[in-house]
């Protein structure tokens, strides 16, 4: 049984972790009123690579009368999610914090740093790269006797799957050299288990992106890719770790 001094401690955690939340649902909900003022403006941002490849009077459509409406709040709510994510990220640091010894701190706090960052470069790649060459694809299949005219619906709720799935491969890297650091996992169990991750990365991505070889193998190359990136930087680490177990007993003997 516990008894009171056991459950302070938790029922202090369990506080503080609803604090935290608290403070991302409210940054996520400000950031969202913010990006309601220029939903029309990121709306226009998020369709440019479409129209830059659809005819200059052929328009997109919305099919029910609130369509429109629900469009523009999806879209000001992926966009505020964005804009609160330094405050979320920092409010995990702070909850993890207190629980990190100094040397765990210095090996997580570049990871937590490097997260948005990566985040955003996947989106970008999906953003300025995969779109335009899928589009293209998809448009190709147009006739005199059949014409393009994309939901906006649709086309944003595609484009939020890719580019959170591209952000969330570009992660991949960081989250296994955190294991790796850790010791949870090392080099050799990653190249011993990379046919499955291949095989796992075309199956991913043939689920989640649409049923085209271009998005598909676009967003499978870079999971593959990341996961060697992991396993080369990986290596240094282990090497430093085992460099660093060296010393003590070279101390020792000397």
């Amino acid at each position: 049984m516990m008894g009171p001094n056991d459950t302070a401690p938790l029922l202090s955690h369990l506080t503080e972790l609803r604090n935290r939340l608290m403070i991302s649902v409210v940054a996520v909900l400000i950031g969202f009123m913010l990006c309601w003022g220029f939903s029309e403006e990121i709306f226009a941002f998020l369709i440019r690579p479409l129209k830059a490849l659809m005819g200059p009077n052929d328009k997109m459509i919305f099919t029910g009368l609130h369509e429109a409406f629900f469009t523009y709040l999806k879209v000001s709510g992926f966009a505020g999610l964005v804009l609160a994510l330094p405050v979320i990220l920092s409010q995990v640091w702070l909850f993890v914090a207190p629980g990190l010894y100094e040397s765990e701190k210095r090996s997580f706090l570049p990871f937590l740093l490097m997260t948005p960052a990566l985040f955003f470069m996947g989106a970008a790649m999906a953003y300025f790269l995969v779109f335009p060459m899928a589009f293209q694809y998809f448009l190709s299949f147009a006739t005199p006797d059949i014409a393009a005219m994309p939901s906006i619906s649709e086309y944003v709720s595609l484009i939020m799957v890719l580019m959170l799935a591209f952000g969330l491969v570009f992660e991949m890297p960081l989250a296994l050299l955190l294991l790796i650091k850790t010791g949870a996992i090392s080099t050799r169990a990653l190249v011993d288990k990379r046919r499955y991750n291949i095989v796992l990365s075309f199956v991913v991505a043939g689920v989640i992106t649409p049923p085209d070889p271009i998005s598909q193998i676009m967003l499978a190359v870079p999971m593959c890719l990341m996961y060697e990136i992991a396993i080369f930087l990986g290596r240094g680490i282990e090497r430093k770790r085992e460099q660093e177990n060296q010393q003590p007993t070279q101390e020792v003997e000397s």
